[in-house]
């Protein structure tokens, strides 16, 4: 029986060549999509999973209030780990500080490497389940060991084995290698960390390291924590919660445990408490794979509906000589099971091809796990799901019809037949039109923020981190001279955070008028003379710092933002841990955050200890690659043996963009293949419909007809259908991007043109589709059609 199903399918297909294409295409392309759009969340999913632990690790929050609003932190202070072990020790198996990753050189001979590397206290390494390849994950309990990822010690060992041997740290700190371990999965926070280096170091180095171990007002480390087994973390977060307020009162701190299972996903905090994040995203692509894989069971579902004549005596048939029907429905379901067997052979060539596109595109490294049974029976489960969707409407149909009347041969297509098919295409084009507003509006969003002002000019700036003692200890005003004399540079500063990047938060400010036990947020700036001639940007009210001022030292310039929270004006003061200073100016709000974002308050105080950074601004006009080359040889002078690594100010506030061009690329992607296979099957229907109607159209030529009325007579039915899902998709496509707008204080408008657009896209695509087949059918002769009557 089974195999009689299996060749009655196969020479359905064999028979139908057009149509099984159609199928079997359509199918592929919705399963493909379906799958890639699959491994991608499941990478999403799985982030972290690689660590053994990772179900009982966790960071410690830090949500403090400012301004009546309460924002949460990663950053917090040193002391608060030993509190925790204190008062919580039986709660906690391991703990561990982390400074953050910054830049570092690391030089072994004439070989040297720019790498991010963390102070971590000796915990870590056993907390992320390190995969040692050389040495133990206890290294760190060494001051002056360090471990190195795989790759890290390739490019600065080669094939010499690295354990033991001595590497030079910022030109100034000798490390020898503790232990090698395998590189971090990219689906883990830390895979870009391959450098740790010993928190003791760090301790005994570094001054300001020293200080900060008992000051509870410094917050600028991460603290990681693993659970005991047997610890509740709700309960636990409920016991600490109040921890830190005896130390810092002023500002309310409430601590949380941020489980690691959520760090990738549900990051996104909102009055302290976790909002969202990339699951957003998850659902997003998960919903849109769905249905994409829809709009391909759609068009088996109306091609197999449609031809419902052809296979109406087969059935009559069966049924006189006692098939039953659920021996009909088996059968239907058999062939819909093959075509989506075949399909998925062909989805799996498709994803295959497609991967490196795919993973460039969503900036993953995912691979088919060929060799994973969990892969295979899920794609068993996957086919299996595709083939009963896809079949389930059509066996039902098909396996009604009544023998009497098909055999007696007065079986018509009713209208309670044809508007189920009519609905499944109105949800195909509601589904594409959708996504194509979607994607319209991604893209206004991005270009809409791309087109802020951001306060001053980023065209011609390059920003070099003081990483090394020489640099530090570099005068400014020798460097300023020389990288003038060069005649590539224009003007440069130093500054105590880049101008592309969250500077410090401070909060011990007291002015004249402020609210009586509020707590001031405000972000701060250190900066040379040159810093606004440099940047330029734009005075307000006031004056830039000048030379010609020598009181101006200690003096500040707020932006707009911190004007309006203090109130104040020029010539005023504000206090700043009980120091007073003056202010100079007030100058244009500039974005150094998230372009999304509205501007923080910030204070760009004039104090040239405080130079992390040199910001260069380049001569207009002059070819870059000669520029660079010029201002080269300076940096080489005052730090020799180190590389001259710069970074452009214009392509770091580029990569802000990246998240959202990559969800409007991907969008983009889905919405053409969506369009692509709502055309094939409406392709499908009008192929069958003009072959169906072919008399007729014989008969209408025969009486006058002309070629253009019969193209609008087989256009309309279709042209009917796309702008009823343009009327079902335009409230849809408004009320979800709305609600998706609204997580951005700088966005976009929802322009009526947009919808417009969409809806004039997708009847040109319709009509495209559908005049190929309704051209051709008019302009058969009708003598052809027409003979055998």
């Amino acid at each position: 029986m089974l195999r009689n199903y299996f060749k009655i399918a196969r020479r359905n297909l064999v028979r139908n060549k057009v149509y099984s294409a159609i199928n079997i295409g359509g199918l592929a392309v919705g399963m493909a999509v379906a799958m890639l759009i699959g491994l991608w969340v499941y990478d999403e999913l799985s982030f972290d999973t690689y660590h053994q632990n990772y179900r009982r690790l966790a960071q410690v929050m830090d949500t403090q209030t400012f301004n009546g609003e309460a924002t949460t932190s990663e950053a917090v202070a040193i002391p608060l780990a030993d509190k925790l072990r204190t008062d919580y020790g039986s709660a906690f198996k391991r703990m561990a500080l982390v400074f953050p990753s910054f830049p570092r050189i690391l030089a072994v001979g004439d070989k040297q490497v720019t790498q991010p590397g963390v102070w971590v206290q000796p915990d870590l390494p056993e907390m992320l389940s390190f995969m040692m390849l050389k040495g133990q994950r206890n290294a760190l309990n060494d001051p002056s060991s360090a471990l190195l990822a795989q790759s890290l010690a390739k490019a600065l060992f080669g094939d010499t084995d690295p354990m033991g041997k001595t590497i030079k740290l910022d030109n100034r700190t000798y490390l020898n290698v503790g232990g090698v371990f395998q590189d971090l999965p990219r689906n883990t926070t830390f895979h870009d960390t391959k450098l740790f280096l010993p928190w003791a170091k760090a301790v005994n180095d570094l001054a300001w390291v020293k200080e900060a171990q008992n000051q509870w007002s410094t917050q600028h480390w991460r603290l990681f924590v693993e659970l005991n087994e047997s610890v509740d973390l709700g309960k636990l977060n409920a016991q600490i919660k109040d921890i830190a307020k005896p130390h810092r009162p002023e500002n309310k701190p409430e601590i949380y445990l941020h489980p690691m299972a959520d760090w990738h996903l549900h990051s996104e905090f909102r009055n302290g408490q976790v909002v969202g994040g990339r699951i957003e995203f998850v659902w997003l692509f998960g919903i849109i794979g769905g249905f994409v894989l829809l709009l391909a069971c759609i068009n088996f579902m109306n091609l197999s509906t449609a031809r419902s004549e052809k296979r109406a005596k087969e059935v009559g048939i069966r049924k006189a000589v006692g098939s039953r029907r659920g021996q009909l429905i088996a059968q239907f379901f058999g062939e819909s099971l093959l075509v989506a067997t075949l399909a998925f052979l062909l989805a799996l060539l498709i994803v295959q091809a497609g991967l490196p596109f795919f993973n460039e595109l969503t900036d993953k490294t995912i691979a088919v796990p060929w060799g994973s049974p969990f892969f295979w029976l899920t794609a068993l489960g996957f086919t299996l799901f595709t083939g009963l969707i896809a079949g389930s409407y059509p066996a039902l149909y098909l396996s009604g019809f009544a023998p009497v009347k098909v055999l007696k041969g007065i079986l018509t297509t009713n209208r309670l037949a044809v508007t189920p098919r009519k609905v499944l295409v109105v949800i195909q084009f509601t589904v594409s039109i959708t996504l194509i507003i979607g994607t319209i509006l991604v893209f206004r969003q991005i270009q809409h923020t791309k087109n802020r002002s951001v306060g001053y000019t980023r065209e011609g700036l390059i920003i070099v981190q003081k990483n090394t003692p020489e640099l530090f200890n570099t005068p400014y005003h020798a460097l300023r001279n020389d990288l003038l004399r060069t005649g590539a540079v224009a003007n440069m500063f130093c500054s105590s955070a880049p101008s592309t990047e969250t500077p410090v938060g401070n909060q011990n400010f007291d002015w004249k008028g402020k609210e009586s036990g509020s707590v001031a947020l405000l972000q701060t700036v250190g900066v040379t003379h040159d810093y606004g001639k440099t940047m330029g940007w734009t005075m307000v009210e006031g004056r830039d710092f000048s030379r010609s001022f020598p009181a101006d030292s200690g003096s500040l310039i707020l932006n707009e933002t911190a004007a309006k929270r203090t109130g104040l004006a020029v010539g005023e003061t504000i206090r700043w841990g009980g120091q007073p200073h003056r202010i100079t100016g007030v100058v244009k709000d500039m974005v150094m955050e998230s372009p999304y974002q509205p501007v923080q308050p910030c204070l760009f105080v004039l104090d040239y200890s405080w130079d992390n950074f040199i910001t260069v601004r380049l001569k207009p006009g002059l070819p870059l690659r000669d520029a660079l080359a010029q201002i080269e040889p300076v940096f080489k002078k005052y730090n020799p043996g180190s590389p001259f690594n710069y970074k452009f100010v214009d392509q770091e506030y580029a990569r802000k963009f990246i998240d959202e061009e990559r969800i409007g690329k991907l969008a983009s992607v889905f919405a053409v293949l969506a369009i692509f296979i709502s055309c094939l099957g409406l392709f499908g229907l009008a192929s069958f419909t003009a072959e169906q109607r072919t008399k007729e159209i014989g008969i209408r030529k025969v009486l006058g007809a002309s070629v253009f009325n019969l193209w609008q007579l087989l256009s309309k039915d279709f042209v009917i259908l796309v702008v009823v899902a343009f009327f079902v998709a335009t409230p849809l496509a408004y009320h979800f991007l709305s609600n998706w707008l609204q997580k951005y204080a700088y966005r976009t408008e929802i322009s009526w043109w947009i919808f417009a657009v969409a809806g004039a896209g997708a009847l040109g695509i319709t009509l495209l589709t559908v005049s190929y087949q309704a051209i051709k059918a008019a302009l058969m002769n009708p003598v052809k059609s027409l003979r055998a009557e």
